[in-house]
């Protein structure tokens, strides 16, 4: 690593980036291992759309993780969730390169973040160094590949984003992924829209019989129709080398020959990336577990993934017709399959209407909305939904019932108790949680405490209850026990749990001074490395503390010996 370079290197650009040219050539591989994915660009995920390409490691750690390009390092992150320890790399054509679920860092890279962590007293930590500080060269090792943060499984998570701090999938600038497989499409719905429309008789959402041709095409069963009418898929990609599903590049579907709409996952913005809960089917995904691609746009969606729309991807079918709907999805290298729907158009006099649910609550989205029972009230600040809607709401006790969490909420809202009628210390240890699973097991939401009053700022519909937590956190030795010699030993290494409101923070001393301890909240581990060279007794003393998100905490005190 270089620690000079003369500054005009790094001018950004001041350009805007152009829509349809991507340097091929810029960037080169982030891993010297034959590239395959275990998650595509824009893959559809949990509240959000992927932003990134997923490269497998072989199933292990530690592959040397190279600079995609020559730049300065713009930002440092370690936190225990999310990407984990994280790294930013700014490029002089004004991209940036992002590489998450470190391991750990260079050498270099790796004194500088201790440093400021040891500054800061913090495993979690962030920084952004000046363009000076940290020189990179395009093909320098900057990390190595691990599986931090919200990782499911060693990998590397690798961005490219413009200075607009959008991601961009990487496979544009010339990243390189074996695939001549077609994507796949599982199966196909149609959504008549409106008390006027309708599918074989029925106004209510439909599964249509898929059917498999030889050339890995597909057609549908005929279907008679009426009126305005959508249709939704689940599709997915595999790459060549690999087993796993991933997301497909582009969706485009045509009516009678004319293109309908064009869904292209080339960028989004973070600020849009939570509504890929309007580009689903929100509902059927909560009650199926499966993701619906809607090949139509409803209001308020404002993702610009949608290149081109026709009546918003909705067809009209009219009586005494016959039309066709087809649609192609394709991946990054162009294989694509087809899916044709035959369609009657045919007028129907009795049909049968779907169920609407009804009760005293309306919500309006466009306003603000409040909920009061007793010693409870929620508030919905405009926006926070898409439609208006009718709300299941209920309380027993101290438990609320907010609706089954089947309406894709926007914002956040707030719900709050009056816990006056609790005694202390009691009251001190109540928290909110959500409810969640077959069991309703009590998960902690962020809970804030103002006098008598305790509140959460939440997004998730479902069923709330005020909780007591009397339970301290358990601290427990892995690798060592008390009065043991340790002078061969690399860690130092121990479990942390806690059964209540979960654990907010730790704080680890050795013979009185602050220590470094890595927190894996996958295992529940605590990792201290000898390596930081702290100590420099034979005889040590470890102190741990640790608390959960109410206040209670525990402590764990020991003695060893190294040389």
């Amino acid at each position: 690593m270089k620690f000079t370079l003369p500054i005009f290197l790094f001018l950004l650009c001041s350009f805007g980036f152009s829509q349809d040219y991507y340097p091929k050539d810029y960037f080169g591989n982030p891993l010297d291992v034959t590239l395959v994915l275990s998650g595509s660009f824009a893959e559809l995920r949990s509240n959000h759309f992927h932003s990134g390409l997923d490269i497998k490691t072989q199933q292990r750690e530690g592959l040397k993780v190279y600079a995609a390009a020559s730049g300065y390092v713009s930002r440092i992150k370690i936190s225990h969730f999310g990407y984990g320890k994280a790294l930013y790399i700014t490029h002089p054509n004004g991209y940036t390169t992002v590489y998450a679920h470190l391991q750990k860092f260079s050498p270099e890279l790796e004194a500088y973040i201790k440093k400021v962590q040891y500054e800061k007293e913090s495993f979690e930590v962030e920084v952004f160094p000046n363009t000076q500080d940290l020189i990179v060269e395009k093909g320098e090792v900057i990390a190595y590949s691990g599986n931090t943060g919200g990782s499911g499984g060693p990998h590397l998570h690798f961005e490219i984003r413009d200075n607009e701090e959008r991601p961009i999938n990487p496979m544009l600038f010339g990243i390189d992924i074996k695939d001549t497989t077609l994507p796949v499409i599982k199966d196909v719905y149609v959504y008549p829209t409106g008390l006027n429309s309708y599918v074989n008789k029925s106004n209510e959402k439909q599964k249509l019989r898929l059917i498999s041709l030889p050339n890995g095409d597909y057609t549908v069963e005929n279907i008679q129709a009426f009126g305005k009418i959508g249709f939704a898929i689940e599709s997915n990609d595999r790459q060549d080398l690999a087993y796993n599903n991933n997301g497909v590049y582009n969706i485009q579907t045509f009516f009678n020959g004319n293109k309908k709409i064009d869904i292209d996952f080339k960028r989004f913005s973070f600020d849009e990336t939570k509504h890929l809960n309007r580009f689903i089917d929100y509902s059927h995904y909560k009650t199926d577990k499966q993701r619906l691609q809607k090949l139509f746009i409803e209001p308020k969606n404002p993702l610009s993934l949608y290149k081109e729309s026709d009546n918003q991807g909705y067809i009209m079918i009219e009586d005494s017709t016959s039309s066709v709907y087809k649609v192609a999805v394709k991946d990054f290298k162009n294989n694509t399959t087809w899916l044709t729907i035959n369609i009657e158009g045919k007028k129907e006099q009795d049909i049968k209407l779907k169920d609407s649910f009804v009760s005293s609550y309306y919500i309006y989205a466009d306003k603000t909305n409040e909920l009061v029972n007793k010693n409870i009230s929620i508030e919905f600040y405009p926006d926070t939904f898409y439609d208006d809607f009718y709300m299941d709401f209920s309380v027993s006790n101290d438990t609320i019932k907010l609706h089954d969490d089947i309406i894709p909420v926007k914002k956040h809202f707030k719900i709050t108790y009056d816990i006056s009628k609790y005694n202390s210390p009691d009251a001190d240890k109540l928290y909110i949680a959500r409810l969640v699973g077959y069991y309703k097991y009590p998960w902690y939401s962020n809970t804030t405490k103002e006098q008598n009053l305790i509140y959460t700022i939440t997004d998730d519909l479902g069923t709330y209850a005020l909780i007591t937590d009397l339970i301290e956190p358990t601290i427990r030795p892995i690798n060592f026990k008390d009065g043991q010699w340790l002078s061969k030993y690399r860690y130092l290494k121990l479990k942390i749990d806690d059964e209540g409101s979960g654990i907010s923070n730790y704080r680890a001393t050795i013979n009185g001074k602050w220590v470094l301890m890595e927190y894996d909240y996958k295992t529940k581990t605590l990792t201290y490395d000898f390596n930081d060279k702290i100590i420099t007794d034979t005889k040590n003393n470890l102190k741990l503390i640790v608390t959960d998100n109410v206040g209670n905490n525990s402590t764990f005190e020991t003695t060893f010996y190294r040389k």
